[in-house]
């Protein structure tokens, strides 16, 4: 069956017209008494009574003549948006006056012109609802403008906000209760498996969510995503095995991967691009609490109740938004029929997984040479290959090619997957670097990036302010890069030696940087498609940021325990050639109880390898920042004004 998309919503004030049929939606000619043949309404919006042409050629009121059947002036529809009576619309459907489209017998608001005042003409006597650069369209039609009010906006904003949380405190929060778990149930050998199915589970849905969401609307699957991410949680808290945790937390990022993705998928559905930067730096602020809180929330449930109710807490947080999400959550609805590309999904799910694997177990459970990696390197390739050619011929591709053509939208994949790569990556190792050289227990340490965090939701809420009250972004991915790279290089001269008051500065510093650039990448992307692709670039970002990350921890990884082990090598007459440590895995409680001479060399060798990193990463962040130069500025759109220029029309054509 061929993808068809329709929307059924009827626009708000406009006249509807009997039979489900207007004025743009019919596209047949019925000859009326006298010859006199269905024309494309008169001129100046005056259309002739019950649809029907004046007979013998008579002039029309206002002058307006239909002579021998033929149409009026101009070609011009009724004007206010009403279409004529009985159905009967123009000549091999012919657009409304001044624009105004109905999308399926929908008649326009009081004639609202679409974007650009350009007419939207039906084609062979199909209704097309376009609305180009935000400007209204259709209003209901997928991919019209339905912008909301700033008081309504206001009135979801705390919703996703409590999603957004419940997404982030999840990844941080567990981190501090594994040496519990792992006490109570056992299984260490599996540990890392908790983390692992999770973020292999979120990775692999996320794409789903955002072209589900895409073509059947955001609502149902956001709301979906926190029940499933509920029923994980409570099924995790009740786990008497790892085998079981590992098979909830599964669930639970199965539900984790529609929780970032809707929220901020749901933004670009109904805020205008050029005041999404406001809205986004909450987001950021969110991101930064919930990076700072999570260790700290996690080490105080754990402590004071039980590492099951890090899972327990999710119920009330999650249960408050997902009542208050439905209450207020009011979206346009859609009634659509697709083909959904599954094979597309599946093949996209392989690569995914492939690579997480291969991220994972490289250098840890297997030798990167081993057949097992290897292997898994060609699954990824192959996987990608058969993924690119199935998306070339989809109806509905799940991750659609077409978007990567524009400029803005490709660049800042590439720039996702670097910041991932670089920067999470690297921040790995840090709370290490602290634990350890620096002596700082969990909490101290999850306190310690309190400047970073802080430096990141100031530059965040600056940036988002600034571009809406100027439409222009280039700049702040620019500053970010630059900003970033020079906090990477600061973070490459640490060592033993270096005081808590010295890394809160460099942290600062990285943390303005990340401010400047992180939520303008999502903006852009945004920015870069059309409407009905809002919730695949949302995904598609997130996507390529986890699969950076993933990669970023591994080579790194490596990196960090190659250097590592060639000073303790070095030194083995100290007594340190007795360690040998693989994928950066360090206990910091068997470091602080090693003899004086033996420590000294092991936190030398922990510091020789953290700077080894951030020398790497430094170079990386100058590539993000020499990347983000090449972004073309593209003034971002407000309501109901549209730009010079626009990257990719913001419509959707209802068939």
């Amino acid at each position: 069956m061929e993808s068809r998309e329709q929307s059924v919503d009827e626009a708000a004030g406009g006249v509807g017209v009997p039979d489900a049929t207007d004025a743009s939606a019919a596209g047949q000619a019925t000859s009326p008494a006298g010859g006199g043949g269905y024309g494309n309404g008169s001129a100046n919006g005056s259309g002739s009574a019950n649809g029907k042409g004046y007979p013998n050629g008579k002039d029309s009121p206002n002058g307006k003549d239909s002579r021998n059947g033929k149409s009026s002036r101009n070609g011009k529809g009724a004007a206010n948006g009403h279409g004529p009576a009985n159905g009967a619309g123009p000549l091999n459907g012919s657009a409304a006056a001044h624009g105004a489209a109905s999308a399926n017998g929908a008649a326009p608001v009081s004639g609202e012109p679409a974007a650009n005042g350009h007419a939207s003409a039906a084609v062979n006597g199909t209704a097309a609802a376009v609305a180009t650069d935000g400007a209204p369209g259709a209003p209901g039609a997928p991919g019209a403008g339905t912008f909301l009010s700033q008081r309504q906006i206001m009135i979801i904003l705390p919703g996703l906000l409590m999603a957004m949380m419940l997404a982030m405190l999840d990844q941080l929060i567990v981190g501090t209760a594994l040496p519990r778990i792992v006490g109570d149930l056992g299984g260490v050998a599996h540990l890392s498996w908790v983390v692992t199915a999770y973020t292999l589970a979120s990775t692999i849905t996320t794409p789903f969510y955002g072209k589900l969401g895409d073509m059947y609307g955001r609502k149902r699957f956001f709301i979906a995503a926190i029940v499933i991410f509920l029923a994980g949680s409570a099924l995790s808290g009740l786990s008497t095995s790892m085998a079981e945790l590992i098979t909830f937390r599964a669930i639970q990022g199965l539900g984790a991967g529609g929780l970032m993705v809707g929220a901020m998928a749901t933004i670009g559905d109904i805020v205008p691009p050029r005041e999404r930067g406001r809205y986004m730096s909450y987001f950021m602020v969110v991101m930064m609490l919930a990076t700072i809180g999570g260790p700290l929330v996690g080490g105080w449930i754990t402590d004071a109740f039980s590492w099951r109710w890090i899972f327990y807490i999710n119920l009330p947080l999650g249960g408050a938004a997902l009542v208050y999400l439905i209450g207020t959550m009011k979206l346009p609805p859609r009634r659509v029929q697709h083909r959904i590309d599954y094979l597309g999904g599946i093949l996209l799910g392989v690569v995914a997984t492939a690579v997480i694997l291969l991220a994972t177990w490289g250098g840890t459970e297997y030798r990167w040479a081993s057949p097992e990696v290897v292997g898994l390197a060609g699954l990824a390739v192959l996987a990608l290959v058969s993924f690119i050619g199935v998306e070339r011929r989809a109806a509905e591709p799940m991750l659609p090619l077409h978007v990567f053509k524009n400029r803005n939208f490709s660049l800042t994949m590439v720039l996702t997957f670097f910041v991932g790569l670089a920067l999470f990556g690297a921040m790995t190792f840090l709370p290490l670097f602290q634990q350890t050289v620096q002596g700082a227990n969990p909490t101290e340490s999850g306190l310690l990036f309190t400047p970073l965090m802080l430096g990141s939701a100031a530059t965040s809420v600056i940036a988002g302010q600034a571009v809406t009250r100027t439409g222009r972004y280039k700049i702040f991915p620019v500053i970010g890069g630059l900003i970033m790279a020079v906090g990477m290089f600061l973070l490459s001269r640490i060592g033993v030696s270096t005081s808590r008051l010295h890394l809160s500065i460099d942290y600062i510093v990285l943390g303005l940087g990340m401010g400047f650039l992180m939520q303008m990448v999502s903006l852009i992307a945004q920015n870069s498609v059309e409407l009905k692709d809002m919730g695949v670039a949302s995904s598609a970002r997130m996507f390529f940021q986890q699969i950076g990350g993933s990669l970023g921890v591994a080579a790194l990884g490596a990196l960090f325990a190659s250097r590592l082990n060639a000073v303790m090598s070095s030194a083995a007459s100290a007594g340190g050639g007795q360690f040998h440590v693989s994928g950066g895995q360090f206990d910091p409680t068997v470091v602080s109880s090693l003899p004086p001479a033996v420590k000294h060399v092991v936190l030398g060798a922990i510091a020789h390898g953290v700077q080894g990193v951030f020398e790497v990463v430094a170079p990386l962040s100058v590539l993000v920042f020499v990347i983000a130069l090449f972004i073309k500025e593209v003034p971002l759109r407000g309501r109901g004004a549209p730009a010079a220029e626009s990257p990719a029309p913001e419509a959707d054509l209802v068939a």
